[in-house]
């Protein structure tokens, strides 16, 4: 079991998300940087989807009240386990009295913790993801409070042989950690009303450094830069919008959708971020700075395929690791 001993109320237990629902109005939430805790959750020898914690408000702390192996990812962050230093994108021992902190980011702006074995919630809809909007899933629909504890899913353990534990290095996926000053690039797609967007409004949005605001949440992010004008009025039913939607509201402000995106909207929709890049989104924080570059499908796919060999890759190397340490 673990207990939670200083949190904040958007830190939540989530898996891959929740699929196959979107028809029905029910959103995907899930991580917000699906890779990081994919790598997470290789890492202790779990299933790719088992439930962590994504720590979005720092510091963040818990207690092992059993030993535990867990693994750290995401977010640039200091963290130690007792008086032992706890690198990033690493797997290690835990015993029961352990206190794990994690401190203020150096850069990005969520980090990821998986357990062997994955967290004991309830499955919703096939799902142990928390969607904080409707609360429902992952701890009783909400964020993690201190004193919560948490159980892990039954099943046998296995030590890591050394202590010192092991890790990824995910850097020919991730490139390095941007830093404050940094613009964040994004690979997007043209969505349905790209068209409808007059040249000087696509080359705005093309050339423009956004800035996200403060009005940043799982749900998306509005940004801040020029407006965004159309050539002319549309009237739109609502349509369905997934994570990476760009929309285009009224005051030509646009809106990055995000976990626990809405399933429909009707403001126009100039672009969609490509699903490789949406980690990216993750671990930027407000007051950080996006461009959006335009892409094409076949590349949108190697991006994807890129990802998928990597986390294969790592598979294996894990299987080894674990039978040699």
């Amino acid at each position: 079991m673990i207990a939670i001993l200083s949190t904040g109320a958007v830190n939540s237990v989530q898996d891959l998300g929740r699929t196959g629902y979107l028809d029905a109005g029910v959103g995907r939430s899930g991580t917000m940087d699906a890779p990081a805790l994919e790598i997470a959750n290789l890492l202790v020898g779990n299933d790719k989807g088992a439930a962590g914690i994504e720590v979005a408000l720092f510091p963040f702390r818990l207690r092992f009240e059993a030993d535990a192996v867990f693994a750290l990812a995401g977010a640039d962050c200091p963290a130690t386990l007792g008086d032992r230093e706890v690198s990033g994108w690493w797997a290690m021992n835990a015993k029961a009295g352990d206190t794990l902190t994690l401190g203020l980011p150096r850069s990005g702006a969520r980090a990821l913790l998986a357990f062997q074995g994955g967290l004991e919630v309830p499955l919703v809809l096939g799902s142990r993801s928390t969607d904080l909007k409707s609360a429902f899933g992952g701890l009783e629909g909400r964020g993690l409070n201190r004193g919560d504890i948490l159980s892990l899913v039954d099943g046998p353990r296995k030590p890591l042989k050394m202590d010192g534990g092991y890790g990824a290095d995910p850097s020919s996926l991730r490139g390095r950690p941007t830093g404050k000053d940094d613009v964040i690039v994004l690979r997007v797609l043209p969505s349905a009303e790209y068209a409808a967007f007059p040249a000087a409004a696509i080359a705005r949005f093309h050339d423009t450094d956004w800035l996200i605001t403060n009005d940043a949440n799982r749900m998306g992010y509005r940004l801040s830069g020029p407006e965004l004008s159309l050539t002319r009025k549309l009237e739109l039913f609502s349509h369905g919008i997934m994570p990476g939607t760009v929309q285009v509201p009224p005051n030509g402000q646009p809106i990055i959708q995000l976990a626990e995106a809405n399933t429909c909207g009707g403001y126009p929709k100039i672009a969609n971020v490509i699903e490789a890049d949406l980690w990216k989104l993750a671990q930027a924080p407000a007051g950080a700075r996006l461009r959006f570059v335009m892409t094409d499908r076949d590349a949108a796919v190697t991006a994807l395929r890129q990802e998928r060999a990597f986390m294969a890759e790592l598979a294996a190397s894990v299987s080894l690791m674990r039978g040699w340490m």
